[in-house]
């Protein structure tokens, strides 16, 4: 079904999508984060699980316990009042080894868009980054705020495997991955920060609605710092919103 301002849509017989939008755009993932919270506030008898994106927001619920008429209604009525204003957020300063080894493509990245290795570290580091979704890996941040000069399609060939840590772009994104996993995206650095965890009480360090810096380390710093995520669980300067 469909009403002025979103869709929602079946996800099988055990899920539902609203979509409230077609576009990155901070504006719709607040109205995003805005639903998921009044569900969560309202806790629904039968909701398993919500999963926020950048412009929807699916509920997975027990078909056994959820009348689905009823709470299609609710959403309508929930939607209506929705928050569009993007909550603060938390704002996490996360160290990066731009090149050699730690990213593989960034001299070639720069050879597409005409700038040099120093250029476009520049502008990426420039980028004020907000976590729109968590997905595909466990932890891994999909992030908006990309400059759009280093906006670039995704490699033809996807490499089975890339690190742990890895920073890339793809696209109109950024990115922040949390395992060793295949990508498409082309690799500028590495951070020693763990995104996921399941040894910490919270595995996932990073939620939807964050905000991400990057700043430069060399690779010795890269090195002593993942000493220390090893040995003491060390994690990155952390803002509060």
């Amino acid at each position: 079904m469909s009403d002025a301002g979103f869709r929602l849509l079946s996800a099988g017989d055990t899920a539902l999508t609203v979509e409230l939008g077609e576009a990155v755009d901070p504006r719709i993932n607040a109205r995003v984060l805005s639903l998921d919270r009044a569900l969560a506030a309202e806790a629904p008898p039968g909701i398993v699980e919500t999963v926020p994106t950048y412009r929807s927001l699916q509920i997975h619920f027990d078909p056994e316990r959820l009348d689905i008429e009823a709470f299609a209604a609710r959403i309508g009525m929930l939607v209506a009042s929705l928050d569009d204003e993007p909550p603060p957020g938390r704002t996490w300063t996360v160290p990066v080894v731009y090149g050699g080894e730690h990213g593989i493509d960034l001299e070639a990245t720069a050879g597409r868009i005409d700038l040099s290795t120093d250029e476009l570290i520049a502008l990426h580091l420039a980028g004020d980054y907000r976590v729109y979704m968590i997905g595909f890996q466990p932890g891994f941040a999909y992030l908006g705020g990309l400059d759009p000069r280093l906006h670039l399609p995704r490699r033809e060939t996807p490499r089975l495997k890339t690190p742990a840590g890895t920073i890339s772009i793809g696209g109109i994104q950024a990115a922040v991955a949390s395992i060793e996993a295949p990508s498409g995206w082309h690799l500028l650095g590495r951070t020693p920060v763990r995104a996921f965890d399941p040894a910490r009480a919270d595995p996932f360090l990073f939620r939807v609605g964050d905000r991400i810096r990057f700043e430069r380390i060399s690779a010795d710093d890269y090195t002593s710092l993942a000493r220390r995520v090893a040995d003491e669980g060390w994690r990155p300067a952390c803002e509060a919103a």
